[in-house]
């Protein structure tokens, strides 16, 4: 099969495709036939050297969300059949025209999207899903501020928590950005080049503030964080962009009973991926088979550019979601 790999840690141009063997399908498990792969940032730090693939996943093919049709079937499989069109959250190797999937980790693709689409799926809406909704425990009624807005972690963000009946606010680095979120569903959007978000949105809550703030930045964004929550309000971490270290009042994390947590999702076991599938089917797939929420594509390249795919990914110029394609 053919596969993209990183040759050595390094910047985009270690990126080399290649054909490699298909992988062996075990007990509970899918091959599938990649058509499409999305895109993440994990994946750029994978090919940095920063984030290896934890046991299990192929140590040098990146990839955490595939969308493609079942071509083999493992024993003990018991919902999905070949032929069956699924996308997929995977551990690693997502950038190969095949790719084996815990049978828990597959979801039918939603009526009406195509496997571009489907393929921008897995990985923003596990992990909102998850760090919002599960952790974050984000009520309809309540607000939520997601910092990097346009992203895909944040165009999912804006969708799903606007649709299951909360006030988004979002930060974004541009004026473009800012208008693209709020016409997604964000009530607000702050570009954070030119404004302090922390003071805006004291000001649009009354000095309330936010109930969930969902943040890939770390470093330096999270003292203004913990002054932008609400009373019992939770700070999910998800990312650390802006530094791992950070200095806190702690006196105020006590006096307003704030909540400081956060997550990585790769490393979680399958049946936790699983039940995270299961709440996405249960509560989600039938919003985006509405077109209440959709896959928001900023651009899709053919596997041979993924180097390009790649360069894109980290100029952080795109809106939405970057996905590979096989087809």
């Amino acid at each position: 099969m053919k596969a993209v790999v990183i040759t050595q840690p390094g910047g985009p141009d270690v990126l080399s495709v290649v054909n490699r063997s298909m992988p062996e399908v075990g007990e509970g498990e899918v091959l599938v036939k990649v058509l499409a792969a999305g895109i993440n940032r994990p994946d750029i730090a994978q090919r940095k050297g920063y984030y290896p693939a934890p046991a299990g996943a192929p140590v040098d093919i990146p990839g955490l969300e595939i969308a493609g049709i079942v071509e083999y079937t493992g024993g003990q499989v018991r919902r999905f059949k070949v032929g069956d069109a699924v996308c997929s959250l995977v551990s690693g190797g997502g950038y190969a025209e095949y790719c084996v999937v815990p049978e828990g980790q597959c979801l039918p693709i939603p009526e009406g999207l195509n496997f571009v689409e489907a393929a921008a799926l897995p990985e923003t809406f596990f992990t909102v899903w998850s760090n919002v909704f599960d952790r974050g425990n984000l009520k309809p009624g309540e607000s939520l501020l997601v910092h990097g807005g346009s992203s895909g972690i944040g165009t999912t963000a804006i969708q799903m928590a606007t649709a299951m009946g909360s006030t988004v606010y979002v930060t974004a680095g541009t004026e473009e950005k800012c208008l693209f979120c709020e016409e997604l569903g964000a009530v607000k959007a702050f570009n954070y080049k030119k404004e302090s978000f922390k003071d805006r949105i004291l000001d649009s809550t009354e000095g309330k503030g936010v109930d969930v703030i969902l943040d890939m930045i770390g470093g330096n964004y999270t003292s203004d964080n913990l002054q932008v929550l609400a009373e019992d309000g939770r700070l999910v971490l998800i990312n650390v962009m802006n530094g791992r270290e950070a200095t806190i009042d702690l006196l105020e994390v006590m006096r307003r009973r704030l909540t400081i947590t956060g997550s990585t999702l790769r490393n979680r076991d399958i049946a936790f991926k699983s039940a995270i599938a299961q709440n996405l089917e249960k509560h989600i797939w039938a919003l985006i088979s509405a077109g209440k929420i959709k896959p928001v594509i900023y651009q899709e390249f053919p596997v041979e550019e993924v180097s390009k795919a790649h360069l894109l990914m980290e100029s952080s110029e795109h809106m939405g979601k970057i996905v590979l394609t096989f087809i």
